[in-house]
């Protein structure tokens, strides 16, 4: 699982950070580092396999904590809001690279945001949810080509998708502040 806070372990340097779940599971040392540094290359950070967290930056951190993820090798990656506390350009980043990195390794994602643009950018589905209580309303099928890029943002299918999201959104937001008044 991927937190909205990096969750990384101080005292552990980027490499072993991302051996922690390898260490759990008693994969030998020499094969740990091996995949270790498959995938802090993956995410560009190989250079960086000696730091400390606090000598990276929070874009970083959200990258070794996707690579610590990537690294267990789960056949479901949980993602709970990673790019919320990210700068917006880092954030967009972001969101490209986890698109590289899934064109790679095709792993299933459950990715939870409340950006419309980054669910449409990143999903093959979405699963739009209610407000009180949360359940499913809605799913969308998102027929966009991949690989996805930067400029599929600025698409009139990308747009069109988004119209119809916002609308959906947009009842939600009424019905909840209606709901509100009768508090």
């Amino acid at each position: 699982m991927v937190f909205q806070s990096y969750a990384l372990l101080p005292w552990r340097t980027v490499i072993k950070n991302l051996e922690i779940g390898l260490e759990i599971r008693k994969v030998p040392r020499q094969e740990r580092r091996k995949i270790a540094r498959r995938y802090l290359e993956q995410v560009g950070l190989a250079a960086f396999e000696n730091q400390y967290p606090h000598q990276l930056s929070g874009g970083m951190r959200q990258r070794v904590a996707i690579a610590r993820v990537l690294a267990y090798q789960p056949e479901l990656l949980l993602m709970d809001e990673p790019f919320a506390a990210l700068d917006a350009q880092t954030r967009e980043t972001l969101q490209i690279e986890l698109l590289r990195i899934w064109e790679a390794d095709k792993k299933t994602i459950l990715f939870v945001t409340h950006s419309i643009d980054e669910a449409i950018l990143l999903s093959d589905r979405v699963a739009f949810m209610t407000s009180q209580p949360g359940t499913i309303k809605e799913i969308i099928d998102i027929d966009l080509p991949r690989p996805r890029t930067e400029e599929i943002r600025n698409s009139e299918a990308f747009a069109h998708i988004r119209k119809n999201v916002w609308q959906l959104l947009q009842h939600e937001v009424l019905k909840e502040q209606s709901y509100g008044a009768y508090l």
